[in-house]
């Protein structure tokens, strides 16, 4: 062999060995490597579905028949209730207990909702009666002191810290890190996620999902099941009446991660609360869609534990619909009266609610709080819905960054990620005040806001919510 040959056969060598370590490298950092997804115009989910459920349809509710909720007259007993459906050939489905005489009724002859809705409202027992309609989550498709949270994608969470990145205006945040300077929540204040579920797995939630205590009974409802309690150990699923509220849609667990992802943990991002007990209540399927009298009854089972001693103060709404419910509007009234703030999404039609009401966010009770979303720039989202008399604050609703399926993390933009911001400081407050009434509550979150230009006009705070003002850090 030459000597030219032997240079070149310890080129190539020497490049073969090169490569191979190059590709050894690659390898370990694909190991080491979790990626952050990033939101779409239309977020999808890949959870397999398995065959034998769906094979089961003898245990799913028949969705072609027409369902309708009644309220009757008061002084109509249930046994009267019983015998008019029975004579119409209905069915009974469930009762909800929270309200006096509201009953969900199920047609057994093929007629569709409006006919039988109008059956009902002829009657002189009947108080109202209306479809169970369908509704759609509300995510959007198209130097003072402060504590710092070393969780590995806080930098990217601006509408907690705003330095002005990626285009931001600094200080266009929440003031969230003055406010830990005063609380990070509490354990004992726990917050009811109304949406697809939570993923109560996530290593950045799992700490701060609730759990039925032992000295409170499982959660007991003959109407939806008959197989007695419901072993509700981490909430309620009304998708399929059981006790596994887990999320195979993903928008629940994005909206649980924004009002309590595991703060100060090192990992992933933080929640306006490092510490806070999330319920998590599926109504919405993997597609995102859920019915009014889902809706209804997940209200109900938190009436329920509410007065079975477990602490829940806030539901967070992040879903609405343009049909108003007067069922709906009943059922949290009863929360509101129990003393259970519910926080709504204002809706992501870019439109005014004063003029086109959008539920549950529109309905004028006093313990409703509607949320319209800001960028962060502190402008209105061109998508956001807002009113200066409907609509009451505004938070962070774009780009924000939280907790997704498979251990994940995403952004995503709606009204639907400004909510539970709010519902979050919300339950700040409370860790302060846990007997604070659900009126106080209100009233101390409408006057905790930053006035923003932008917002004037829009919302009838004037303003974007800030935490630190809301617990007394400023």
């Amino acid at each position: 062999m030459s000597r030219n040959n032997i240079w070149a056969h310890l080129a190539i060598a020497l490049v073969l060995v090169l490569v191979a370590a190059f590709a050894g490298q690659i390898g370990r950092w694909r190991r080491n490597w979790t990626p952050v997804k990033q939101s779409s115009s239309s977020p999808e989910t890949s959870r397999d579905s398995d065959e034998s459920e769906e094979s089961s349809s003898d245990d799913r509710r028949d969705d072609h028949k027409a369902e309708v909720l009644v309220r009757f007259r008061a002084g109509v007993t249930q046994d009267a209730i019983e015998k008019i459906a029975h004579r119409l050939n209905d069915e009974i489905e469930d009762r909800i207990e929270a309200i006096n005489g509201l009953d969900v009724i199920e047609d057994e002859n093929g007629k569709d909702a409006e006919s039988v809705v109008a059956q009902y409202r002829a009657l002189p027992e009947v108080d109202y009666a209306e479809a169970n309609s369908e509704i759609k989550l509300d995510h959007d498709d198209s130097g003072r002191k402060h504590v710092h949270a070393d969780d590995e994608l806080f930098f990217r969470q601006w509408g907690l810290f705003n330095s002005g990145q990626n285009g931001g205006r600094a200080g266009a945040d929440i003031s969230a890190m003055r406010a830990w300077a005063v609380t990070t929540g509490s354990d004992q204040t726990v917050v009811a996620v109304l949406d697809s579920g939570v993923d109560y797995t996530h290593p950045d939630l799992a700490n701060n999902i609730w759990t039925r205590p032992p000295i409170i009974k499982a959660y007991q409802d003959d109407d939806l099941t008959s197989d007695g309690p419901i072993d509700d150990v981490h909430g309620f699923n009304l998708v399929e009446d059981n006790g596994d509220p887990m999320d195979d849609n993903g928008h629940g667990t994005h909206c649980a991660g924004i009002i309590g992802a595991e703060g100060g943990n090192g990992l992933g991002v933080a929640g306006v609360n490092w510490n806070v007990k999330i319920m998590p209540l599926k109504f919405m399927d993997e597609n995102g869609s859920g019915t009014t009298k889902d809706a209804i009854e997940a209200i109900n089972y938190v009436i329920d534990r509410k007065r079975a001693g477990v602490n829940v103060r806030i539901i967070s709404a992040s879903w609405g619909s343009t049909i108003k419910s007067r069922a709906l509007e009943d059922v949290i009234r009863k929360a509101g009266e129990e003393g259970i703030l519910f926080v709504a999404a204002a809706g992501n039609a870019s439109s005014d609610n004063d003029r086109a009401p959008h539920y549950p966010a529109s309905y004028d009770l006093g313990n409703v709080i509607s949320v319209a979303a800001v960028n962060r720039n502190d402008q209105l989202a061109s998508f956001s819905n807002y009113g200066a008399k409907s609509v009451q604050v505004a938070a962070p609703g774009e780009e924000i960054l939280s907790t997704w399926l498979e251990h994940d993390f995403r952004e995503l933009k709606g009204t639907s990620m400004a909510t539970p911001f709010v519902s979050g400081i919300a339950a700040l407050i409370l860790s302060q005040n846990p007997s604070l009434p659900v009126s106080d509550l209100r009233a101390t979150l409408l006057k905790s806001v930053d006035p923003i230009p932008s917002l004037k006009g829009k919302v009838s705070s004037g303003g974007r919510i800030n935490a630190a003002k809301a617990v007394g850090a400023e």
